[in-house]
């Protein structure tokens, strides 16, 4: 035997280790705080590092700094100031803390601790004190503090290039308005947060705990009051307040992330951005008209916009007369005029009212019916939610516990979850296009046609129908917050 070569016991002991984890894992229960950060991490790494990896792999361009560039993109994702680092000590070390906390509780009840008189176990029995006076939520919640103020520091430690603010800067998604006067830098210009997204998505969480709180304390005072009947119609009122206010947090942040998504992009993370982009589907020329009519460079009753190419490139690219989109033409109210001009221009299905055709709004869609566009918006939605909710679900599990997914008691919830969160998705997609159909062409804009499309295509128009309709699906799934 060389010297180089490990003793035979040891190579057993090397080839064992494996099982040996494997069976450890397999004993500790699912919400054992390692559970929960190799969890964490798995599912952390797969979306980080997955998506960094994909351009390395399928563009030569990407390669050509070969291993250099790689070793960049492993050092950066498993880096401790990488996504998935921070993310396992955000989330198990919440749980790592909580579970320390509550065996130095258990630890204050031992009649020995009393007798502890050195410094260190005077200091140590002033902490076991002050953590046993807490209840149990504020010891959960100071622990998930304390990992969260960690994984946030670990997040602005990542080095990041700084974005441009120039004046030829635009922001995505957001076509330049072609002789408007630079903007002046605001708040939110410069460089943006890399925890923004996070910070809405646990602010969303943190109302919708703070209510279900309320709803908990304000119940259990008329359970202890009303005796077992107390106690049953406590019990329904709880579901019924939860389910109404799960809907009012759902509406209030919905209503505000899309009222910015229309009309002030850049006050929303670029995910959030590219996102409702993909979901959405929509031509980034309406949201820069939508925009223009806020600002009032764009009007149909002064047959006047900043951008006059705007809306008839878009009619030119879909195959249609550039005239479709000319604000000079377009008629602003409805009635009789403007069937008149439709039929110069030989628009079909829109007499009686004005604005742009639903040809362009629906882009290449559906052409003109706005039935058929709700339906098919609604199917490229769920098919989108299926693509991104699958591995979601299935992932964690696949990497930590895999064996689960072989027994089909687990497995069809799991399923079923996907399928719900993908059929809430798609139903929020359909109802606002629904909403923007029946606002603008199918119902109001034919109630009143002397009310100008100004307001029917402003502000008024497309952001209310998105805060009206975000309340109907939540109703559906309470589960779907953020």
């Amino acid at each position: 035997m060389s010297a180089e070569e490990p003793p035979p016991d040891l190579k057993g002991k090397l080839r064992a280790l494996p099982n040996a984890v494997g069976e450890y894992l397999h004993s500790i229960p699912d919400d054992h705080p390692l559970q929960i950060a190799l969890r964490t991490y798995a599912l952390s790494i797969s979306l980080s590092l997955g998506p960094a990896l994909v351009p390395f792999m399928t563009s030569p361009k990407a390669r050509r700094d070969g291993w250099t560039r790689l070793k960049r993109i492993l050092g950066r994702e498993l880096g401790a100031t990488g996504f998935a680092f921070a993310m396992t000590a955000g989330v198990g070390g919440g749980a790592f803390l909580k579970e320390v906390f509550d065996v130095l509780v258990l630890e204050g009840e031992c009649p020995r601790l009393a007798d502890d008189r050195s410094v260190h176990g005077s200091l140590r029995a002033k902490v076991i004190g002050w953590l046993a006076l807490l209840k149990e939520s504020h010891r959960t919640f100071l622990a998930n503090a304390l990992s969260s103020a960690l994984a946030i520091t670990l997040f602005h430690r990542r080095r990041r290039s700084p974005v441009s603010t120039g004046p030829g800067t635009t922001l995505p998604l957001t076509p330049p308005l072609y002789g408007s006067p630079p903007t002046k830098p605001s708040l939110f210009a410069g460089r943006p947060s890399i925890t923004l997204d996070l910070t809405l998505l646990l602010l969303v969480r943190a109302m919708d705990a703070l209510s279900q709180i309320t709803i908990q304390k304000g119940c259990e005072v008329l359970e202890k009051n009303g005796g077992v009947d107390g106690q049953e119609a406590a019990q329904k009122r709880r579901h019924l307040l939860s389910m109404r206010l799960d809907a009012l947090v759902f509406w209030a942040s919905s209503a505000r992330i899309m009222w910015c998504f229309f009309y002030q992009p850049e006050r929303l993370p670029r995910s959030y951005n590219k996102w409702i982009m993909t979901v959405a589907n929509i031509d980034p020329r309406i949201l820069a008209a939508l925009r223009l009519l806020r600002t009032g460079d764009w009007s149909y009753r002064r047959h006047h916009s900043a951008q006059p190419d705007l809306v008839s490139s878009l009619s030119r690219d879909l195959g249609y007369p550039a005239a479709w989109g000319d604000v000079t033409r377009l008629p602003p109210y409805g009635g009789p005029e403007a069937t008149a001009v439709w039929r110069e221009m030989g628009v079909k299905g829109r007499d009686g009212i004005g604005g742009i055709p639903c040809e362009l709004v629906h882009a290449n869609a559906s052409g003109g019916s706005c039935s058929k566009n709700v339906s098919l918006r609604g199917s490229q939605a769920f098919a989108s939610a299926l693509a991104i909710y699958l591995p979601v679900h299935i992932l964690p599990i696949l990497l930590t516990r895999p064996r689960t997914l072989l027994r089909l008691s687990k497995l069809v919830p799991i399923l079923l979850a996907v399928l719900r969160s993908a059929t809430f998705l798609s139903t929020f997609v359909s109802c606002i296009w629904a909403a923007v159909c029946l606002t603008r062409t199918v119902l109001l804009a034919r109630l009143f046609p002397w009310i100008s499309h100004d307001v029917w295509d402003g502000h008024f128009g497309w952001a209310e129908e998105g805060r009206d309709c975000a309340v109907r699906p939540a109703e559906g799934d309470q589960g779907m917050l953020a």
